[in-house]
């Protein structure tokens, strides 16, 4: 086999959302930040579109770039890239990270709990890793500061009317949405109309209500919509059903944990959830994270959480993606009966 590019991968998954995470034949992005190699890579293309793109890649996909940390406390770095952008922080993402360092041997396991601090583009992140008999059975990650941005703002939505929806910061930027209100019950044979609401109501948001992070001025948009179903009571604080639709047009398999982060900030915003309290999120697919408000902060002068956020992550393959010389698209290609909605 010959290839002018071959690039290492350990596939996995958190709670069902794809996470893959390149281990090496990359080099790292220019950058004395991390930012800026996330910037870098965001502008640049090359690496995105030859991982993310057909025929290596998929809408379905999210690769995750190991880089040698910035920070002097982090044992690791991780640049995350979703078919559409390249975030500050990503729950799923860096729960299949850290089971990808702990089952391949990069970061040694400690039995029965490894802890581990993870940089990513957004800052750092503790993680704590709950290990028996050689796997990472369940990943804890203390995620970047959230807060509630905008509540009870009105959006108009073309063919749809006018919404009530709130914005939120969860490591990344959302439109959240009552389904109840909009009609919507959330199951998996409705994935498709839920994924092309979601980016029409997304859309719209960028365009009628807008988003700036106080610290982080490149971050200036709302990236996904989060469905979300009522609330229920349980012994330790509250449940729910959600889905979040990411650009250009799937659903998160998972229950995402910047939408469970940033559900939490609206909750406490909300006084509906207060430190110490629980939140259990519940996927389209029926997988599950866990939530928990450890903390209050400030993100400028927002009143902030520190959320933790936990799932399960699972390697499920192990990959080389080469390029023949001779390959016509070594840039891959997307075409809208997937990419598109």
């Amino acid at each position: 086999m010959r290839s002018v590019n071959t690039i290492h991968v350990i596939s996995a998954h958190a709670e069902g959302e794809v996470g893959d995470v390149i281990v090496g034949g990359v080099q790292p992005p220019p950058g004395d930040t991390l930012w800026d190699q996330r910037s870098f890579i965001a502008q640049d293309q090359t690496l995105r579109n030859f991982v993310l793109n057909e025929p290596r890649g998929g809408v379905f996909r999210h690769v995750n770039l190991l880089v040698p940390p910035k920070h002097p406390n982090a044992d690791a770095a991780f640049i995350i890239m979703e078919p559409e952008d390249t975030p500050p922080m990503s729950g799923s993402n860096s729960i299949c990270v850290a089971t990808v360092l702990l089952g391949s041997g990069i970061i040694p396991m400690q039995e029965p709990v490894t802890h581990l601090v993870l940089e990513a583009p957004g800052g750092l992140v503790q993680v704590r890793a709950d290990c028996r008999n050689g796997k990472a059975e369940r990943i804890f990650v203390r995620n970047l500061p959230s807060y509630a941005d905008k509540i009870a703002a009105p959006l108009e939505v073309a063919g749809v009317g006018t919404l009530t929806v709130d914005t939120a910061f969860g490591g990344d930027s959302f439109v959240v949405v009552d389904a109840a209100a909009l009609g919507i019950d959330i199951q998996e044979d409705a994935a498709r109309d839920i994924a092309r609401l979601g980016v029409a109501i997304t859309n719209a948001a960028n365009d009628q209500i807008g988003f700036s992070h106080p610290t982080n001025k490149d971050w200036n948009h709302i990236s996904f919509c989060a469905f979300c179903g009522p609330l229920e009571t349980t012994e330790t604080g509250l449940r729910s059903k959600s889905a979040v639709a990411i650009q250009p047009g799937k659903l998160d398999r998972s229950p995402t944990g910047t939408a469970v982060s940033a559900r939490m900030a609206l909750m406490a915003a909300k006084g509906e959830l207060v430190v110490g309290q629980t939140f259990e999120a519940i996927s389209i697919i029926g997988s599950r994270f866990s939530g928990k408000i450890v903390d209050e902060t400030l993100v400028g002068d927002r009143a902030a959480i520190i959320p933790e956020i936990g799932g399960r992550g699972w390697i499920t393959g192990v990959h080389q993606h080469m390029l023949d010389p001779d390959d016509p698209w070594p840039g891959g290609y997307r075409l809208s009966d997937t990419w598109g909605v």
